[in-house]
């Protein structure tokens, strides 16, 4: 197959609680929403809705949950969070970068997960802290 140049970028998505607008950055060296909540190293998008609302409703703090359509403006790399533990062949399409991302537009109208399933994702990450075990990308 032939690789056919387009005018259109990629578009991934963000999860936060954080209050963004367009144009602004997300950038690294702010407190991380996961893992020990140290400034972190890396800042994370995706190319799936679903993984971009657990994003949201995991993200630390009281704000509102939000997914942004965001632009990488440098190299992405798979997250290896959920690349080599979880999903060999990283099904989520889920991705980190060092670089910052551009916010370009909000998802406004998506469902959450069911409470269950929010409760058992919630479960099983806080046994992983109990553990010592948090995010391998800080």
């Amino acid at each position: 197959m032939n690789s056919t140049p387009t005018p259109f970028q990629q578009t991934y998505f963000h999860g936060t609680k954080a209050d963004l607008k367009i144009g602004e950055l997300v950038e690294v060296g702010y407190n991380s929403n996961y893992g020990n909540n140290q400034h972190s190293k890396y800042i994370f998008l995706t190319s799936t809705l679903d993984a971009a609302i657990w994003g949201a409703e995991l993200a630390a703090g009281d704000g509102n949950e939000r997914i942004y359509l965001v632009e990488p403006t440098g190299p992405i790399e798979d997250d290896p969070d959920l690349t080599d533990k979880k999903f060999p062949g990283n099904p989520t399409k889920s991705y980190r970068s060092a670089h910052a991302f551009k916010v370009v537009g909000e998802v406004t109208l998506w469902q959450g997960h069911a409470p269950d399933q929010l409760k058992a994702m919630k479960e099983g990450l806080a046994k992983l802290k109990e553990q010592g075990i948090n995010s391998l990308n800080e």
